[in-house]
This record gives structure tokens, C-alpha cells and sequence, in this order.
């Protein structure tokens, strides 16, 4: 019988992106590495649980869902986070961060300290700056007052993020002047808390982390993975959670690996690059009108 694995997700280093399987073990992911994988016939995606609890029932989960976890179990994993704002009482210092994903998306948003920029790696931020360092209520209010006066979301659609990634500005000071301008307006905003200690803007660029740079153009991304289905291909970019794969056809595929967990996967074989999972090609406005 076919030795099958349960992927975590992606993980972010210094060292660059790892998948990492259900017992710890990790996979490098190096630009050029051949990934394949393939879902059993008859495969069912079952629920990865919370908080390093297995699911109490197996509960089946649809395959288009990135959490992977059925009703109760995700409301049990947010039910201590940071991000839901449902812990008032956490002594870490945090850092707000403004991210930038392409022209016209920038986000704000929280970070503790002692992460560094991981969360900006994990979240596929094309380039980022801190923007204050304090206790996490102040940087919650701090991130209030940004969406509120100058209207800047909390959040960034990741369809939206990586249909716009194979367009970016071609040169650092242009991807980063959006960010600068929206820095400088932010500082000047009165009602600041206290506790929090402005940082200067120094724009950090993630196009070479990620691979961004020679990859070719991201023609489509994958919707789910279905029982049968199967993909081989070589890695030429990572961003966030997603993989860009040259898997045959046009351009690459993009597989945004939250896909992955909950289902059991098995080596699908020698076979020509491809994707064989649902995928939708990523819809551009024309240039202009003729």
C-alpha cells in the first residue's frame, strides 16, 4: 500500500518557505524543487481539529475551504487569538505594521514583537514597514485609528493578492512609495496612544524572498483538490501560503497550499508536468480601448 502524508501548511524561515507533515517533518522548498502530489481515489477531507486537538467527530470539510476545520473546531481555534481580538491581556509588546501586495492594496495590521517579520512572509506582503512598537491594546488602537481616519483595511482578499502579483512595479522605490507616502500621513495623525513609540519608515522588500523576480506570469490558481486529482510541477516562486508551479500549460499555476490540509496525500508517480486539480484563470481589465 502507498505511503500517504498529512500536510500542516507552509512555514517561513530565514532559510526560506518549508511544507511541514503531520509529526514535524519538513520539505525544503528550494526554487527549481519538483513538486508532486496526488489525492487518493475516494479521498475525503476531514477536519484538522484546534489548537493540537484532534477533531472530537472527523468531520468532513469541503475542499474549496482554507481553514479546514468544521464549525466547532473553528471556533475553538479562534477562540484565544490575537487576531479575532479576543485576548485583552497579552504582557508582549507588539509592533503595527503597514503592508503593501500591489498597487492600491495596503493593509495595517499587528504583529508580536518577538516574531519579527514572519507574519509579513506568511501574509505574501510584497513589501512591508513598521510603524510603532507598544502593548497590544495601544496597537490596537493605534490600527483602529488607521482604518478609521485614513481608511486602510485590516485585511487584503488573497485571490486579490495574487492576481495582481505577476504585474508588480519593477523596481524597489516604486513598490515602495505607496507605502511611504501612506507612513508619513500616518505619523502625522493625532490621537496616537502614548504608549506606543512611532518607528521610522524603512521599507523591507520581499520580491527576491519570494522568487518573484524570474518567475514567469501566474496565469491561474487552484480552486480545491478533488479525489484522482494530482499535480507535478517545478517550483519557481513562494508568496504567503500559495506555491507558483510551472506544471505544464500556460504560465504557472498558483496553489495556495491551506488547500492541502485535511486530505491524505500520496507520491503520484513518474508523469509529464501538470495540474490536474480544478483551477480558474486569473481575469485582467484590458490595457485600454482601441
Amino acid at each position: 500500500m502507498a505511503q500517504v502524508w498529512k500536510c500542516s501548511g507552509l512555514r517561513w524561515s530565514a532559510e526560506g518557505p518549508a511544507l511541514v507533515w503531520d509529526g514535524g517533518r519538513r520539505s525544503a522548498l528550494p526554487w527549481g524543487k519538483r513538486v508532486a502530489f496526488a489525492v487518493p481515489e475516494g479521498g475525503v477531507r476531514t477536519c484538522v481539529g484546534a489548537r493540537g486537538h484532534v477533531c472530537p467527530v472527523g468531520a468532513v470539510v469541503p475542499g474549496r475551504s482554507t481553514g479546514a476545520r468544521c464549525e466547532e473546531c473553528a471556533r475553538l481555534d479562534r477562540a484565544h487569538s490575537v487576531a479575532a481580538d479576543t485576548i485583552a491581556d497579552d504582557p508582549r509588546p507588539y509592533r503595527v505594521y503597514l503592508a503593501w501586495f500591489g498597487p492600491g492594496m495596503v493593509k495595517v495590521g499587528i504583529t508580536a514583537l518577538e516574531r519579527g517579520p514572519a507574519r509579513l512572509l506568511e501574509q505574501g506582503a510584497v513589501c512591508f514597514s513598521w510603524l510603532g512598537t507598544g502593548p497590544l491594546m495601544a496597537a490596537r488602537r493605534t490600527e483602529e485609528l488607521l482604518r478609521a481616519a485614513l481608511r486602510v483595511p485590516d485585511r487584503v482578499p488573497y485571490a486579490e493578492k495574487r492576481a495582481v502579483r505577476s504585474a508588480l512595479p519593477a523596481t524597489e522605490p516604486e513598490r515602495a512609495a505607496e507605502l511611504r507616502e501612506l507612513h508619513a500621513r500616518a505619523v502625522a495623525l493625532t490621537g496616537w496612544p502614548e504608549s506606543l513609540r512611532p518607528e521610522p519608515c524603512q521599507v523591507a522588500d520581499h520580491v527576491g524572498a519570494f522568487g518573484l523576480e524570474a518567475a514567469p506570469a501566474a496565469s491561474g490558481e487552484v480552486v480545491e483538490l478533488v479525489p484522482g486529482g494530482a499535480v507535478r510541477g517545478e517550483l519557481v516562486a513562494a508568496a504567503g501560503p500559495d506555491l507558483h508551479l510551472a506544471a505544464g500549460g500556460r504560465g504557472a499555476v498558483v496553489l495556495d497550499t491551506r488547500l492541502m490540509t485535511g486530505w491524505e496525500l500520496l507520491h503520484p508517480g513518474p508523469g509529464p508536468a501538470e495540474c490536474a486539480f480544478p483551477a480558474r484563470e486569473f481575469t485582467r481589465e484590458p490595457d485600454g480601448l482601441f
